[in-house]
């Protein structure tokens, strides 16, 4: 029954991640937002949800290892095994000026995260200024891309693009995304009240289980969205969707959980995970820099570092 409450939370939040993404989307252009708006805060907003809501499920049921393993798990599987089948689906593009902006700010999400692992608990406070500066990232990108009009606006805007059959009507996007919130939470609850069972079963730290199950499980909106770019060429696209969702991972995700209440972080985390999602920040963004673009022998190593993570997670788990 466990792993059936696993699986069904798994499936029920892909399909309500995908069902409020397009219905966020929709509303969007309803009311005539820009798609560089669109592709900046609401596809990059709405490919983090799935690990929003699991992660302030968790704190509101005093699982912190859960909420913390499922932020630094899901960075790690975005860059090295999303963007690892994306390049090796077709060598990913990377706008240079686009990688820029967003690859700096990634990297000093990442920075500031490993530098609250130091502290071992991050208090409301930390929340909230981690939330302002999100938003004033955003507000600056906002204005430069309504300004400039430069490559990062327009790559945002190819990142709307990804959603095929987006409802375009206000009635029909607010369905959606309601139904979509519905059953992101109803899908959280049965993943968590699955993945604690398990973990008390077999011994498995709930930090193991966050880092690996619960992780993969939230990052599925991001591979879809880079599997889609992926096919249709727009590699610029399956980096920026990366490059944003880490950031919103961290400022926003784990901000906003924050106020649920102060997060601990476990020492295994801090000790191994959180030093590995900084490796694999700081090795992503000069590949992406080198000829400015991912090889499909680049996606390849990144996949086997990943495969090397997931053996390193299961060791941990099994030696518990």
């Amino acid at each position: 029954m466990d792993y059936l409450f696993i699986l069904s939370g798994l499936a029920i939040l892909a399909i309500s991640g995908e069902a409020t993404l397009r219905g966020a989307v929709g509303l969007a252009e309803s009311f005539n937002v820009s798609p560089a708006v669109i592709g900046l805060v609401v596809v990059g907003f709405g490919t983090s949800l799935p690990e929003l809501v699991v992660c302030i499920q968790a704190a509101l049921e005093g699982r912190p290892d859960l909420a913390t393993g499922n932020i630094v798990g899901s960075n790690i599987s975005n860059i090295l095994l999303i963007l690892g089948v994306g390049a090796v689906i077709y060598p990913l593009a990377c706008d240079p000026r686009a990688v820029r902006r967003d690859g700096v700010a990634m990297i000093g999400a990442t920075v500031a995260c490993v530098g609250l692992a130091f502290i071992g608990e991050v208090r409301p406070w930390l929340g909230v200024a981690m939330l302002a500066t999100l938003f004033t990232f955003l507000a600056h990108s906002i204005r430069r891309d309504r300004e400039s009009g430069d490559a990062a606006a327009a790559l945002h805007a190819r990142e709307a693009e990804t959603l095929p059959l987006t409802p375009v009507r206000s009635g029909p996007g607010i369905i959606y995304t309601v139904l979509g919130l519905v059953g992101l939470t109803g899908g959280a609850a049965l993943l968590i009240d699955g993945a604690q069972s398990v973990a008390r079963i077999w011994g498995v730290p709930e930090s193991v289980i966050g880092l690996s199950l619960i992780a993969l499980g939230t990052s599925v909106p991001e591979l879809f969205a880079t599997v889609v770019a992926a096919l249709r060429r727009h590699g610029d696209v399956a980096v920026g969707n990366v490059l944003g969702s880490n950031l919103f991972n961290i400022l926003g995700t784990l901000g906003a959980t924050t106020l649920v209440g102060p997060l601990s972080i476990a020492p295994d985390i801090q000790r191994i995970d959180i030093w590995v999602m900084l490796a694999a920040t700081l090795i992503a963004v000069p590949l992406m820099v080198t000829d400015w673009r991912l090889s499909r022998g680049e996606g390849v190593f990144l996949l086997c570092a990943y495969g090397a993570y997931v053996v390193n997670l299961a060791s941990r788990g099994f030696a518990s």
